[in-house]
């Protein structure tokens, strides 16, 4: 690898997943890790085999899928742990195994109850037996960020010794700031035995708003390896974001001067495919893929952007994927269209599924006059929620008034069984009369703790994308979304997709 090289590895399949409202399924997580694949990362990080059977079998999947993209299974520092994980990712093309342990004080205490010399022990064991099953082996000391220094290159040395490739630093909590995490990184590469034989990475939340800050500056003490996340997903407020990170290196080359191996053209495609996929939108002014990062609404700044883009763009909307050209899609649109721009919003769909898809957007395009990317997006993510669904939707009816309790009746068709059920119920308005059939037919799978209705398009005829949230009393959460411009039925369809995805 050139010494000027940054290796990209992006841990959404694994830290962003995880996170609460993030969950995806097996055939979701392969095609992120396929778009992942053609956005040209370095590492993907698929998951953690040994926390469930479900992770273990996406894993699989990804590995058998991904030919050019090294594939990571993470792992404790626990036998059945790597293991478990070798078995899930021993036919990728390019196997890796990234195995844990936790250094800082607090966590050797309260979380791991052993000592340090028991910490390091384990260590060295889990490095040595991973190294024994796999090529390419990463270690990350937990807390990192809050760990003893001279423990850190005690653990550190030993663990290069036994054969791990890379060091991934982790500012587990988000604790530090950006000098004290270059400090950091540039002390444990100055000081640990073996250092110039491994490639150095970091790994930092955002807990304070400084993931990014921080990987930049691990960079530039002489980390090779930023470990990141798309849309900046992960556990509590999130990873360092990857498009960010990226697009530092690539705007200010003439500071950093590293380079990577992102094609910075699919940043925005990727950013959505996983916005769709998860029904978490994207605030509006993040940085790089947010809406209004490419927006320009003030007289001053429009006139600036007239007489030379320059004056408020460090870098093009074309340069992360953004098309500024508008296609208009309507009524009389033919499927030829519909289908070249399916394909340059990044969706590789069978005949089958667009002729499914074209059906649902003449229905639409009859309702509205023009149709948006984003009224596309929904349809498609209607159409692939219906594949191997348990449940669907065959009919409602639904009636409200003044001084009227709400009531619904609706019809759902299992398609394992073949069976129509029809429940009638009254609730506190429509919304609540068609979920309370819904638990008649289906059972009670969780209280319903989130509930949110935004217009994917301006105007009166705008379609309305519903998110749902379920939580059982086990604390699993599962998600739907569902896109109408009937209201009450998108609302409907996307609670029905949280009860199929259990």
């Amino acid at each position: 690898m050139k010494p000027n090289y940054v290796k990209i590895f992006d841990t959404t399949l694994r830290d962003g997943e995880q996170s609460p409202g993030f969950s995806m399924n097996t055939e979701e997580k392969v095609r992120l890790a396929l778009q992942l694949e053609r956005l040209g990362v370095d590492v993907m990080e698929a998951g953690f085999p040994a926390a469930s059977p479900d992770d273990f079998a996406a894993v699989e999947r990804i590995a058998k899928a991904i030919t050019k993209v090294e594939v990571c299974g993470l792992a404790r520092a626990m036998e059945s742990d790597i293991r478990t994980t070798w078995d899930a990712i021993k036919e990728a093309a390019m196997p890796r195994i990234h195995t844990f342990i936790a250094t800082s004080p607090v966590h050797m205490e309260y979380k791991l109850k052993k000592s340090p010399e028991q910490v390091k022990a384990m260590a060295i064991e889990a490095v040595t037996l991973a190294k024994s099953l796999c090529d390419r082996v990463d270690f990350s000391p937990e807390d990192g960020g809050r760990s003893d220094r001279d423990f850190l290159v005690e653990v550190i040395g030993a663990v290069i010794k036994a054969g791990a490739d890379t060091i991934n630093i982790p500012d587990t909590v988000g604790y530090l700031t950006p000098e004290e995490f270059e400090d950091l990184m540039r002390y444990l590469i100055e000081n640990t035995p073996g250092a110039d034989t491994v490639i150095w990475s970091t790994h930092c939340h955002d807990d304070l708003g400084l993931g990014v800050a921080n990987s930049l500056a691990g960079v530039r003490a002489g980390a090779r390896q930023i470990e990141c996340t798309i849309n900046g997903i992960g556990e509590r407020a999130g990873n360092a974001s990857l498009e960010e990170v990226v697009m530092a290196l690539q705007t200010r080359a003439d500071f950093y001067e590293l380079e990577h191996g992102i094609d910075s053209t699919e940043i925005y495609r990727t950013s959505q495919l996983l916005e769709q996929i998860t029904g978490q939108k994207v605030q509006v002014n993040k940085a790089i893929v947010g809406k209004n990062a490419f927006a320009h609404e003030s007289g001053i700044h429009q006139h600036g952007m007239l007489a030379n883009p320059e004056t408020y763009e460090i870098m093009t909307p074309e340069s992360v994927g953004v098309d500024k050209t508008n296609i208009v899609l309507g009524k009389h649109s033919g499927r030829a269209a519909l289908a070249a721009r399916l394909q340059d919003m990044g969706y590789q769909l069978e005949t089958e599924q667009l002729n499914e898809i074209f059906a649902d957007f003449k229905t639409l395009a009859d309702k509205k006059k023009d149709i948006a990317d984003s009224d596309l997006a929904i349809l498609v993510h209607g159409e692939l929620a219906e594949e191997n669904q348990l449940w669907s939707l065959e009919h409602y009816e639904l009636g409200s008034g003044s001084g009227k309790k709400s009531f619904a009746a609706v019809q759902l068709k299992n398609h394992e069984t073949g069976k129509l059920s029809k429940a009638k119920a009254e609730g506190d308005g429509m919304v609540d009369a068609a979920y309370n059939c819904i638990k008649q037919i289906c059972g009670d799978h969780g209280i319903l703790t989130e509930f949110k209705m935004d217009a994917v398009t301006s105007g009166i005829d705008a379609q309305a994308v519903v998110n749902v949230r379920l939580e059982q009393e086990s604390g699993h959460v599962v998600t739907g979304r569902a896109g109408d411009t009937d209201i009450v039925k998108a609302a409907i369809l996307a609670y029905l997709e949280a009860i199929n995805r259990h």
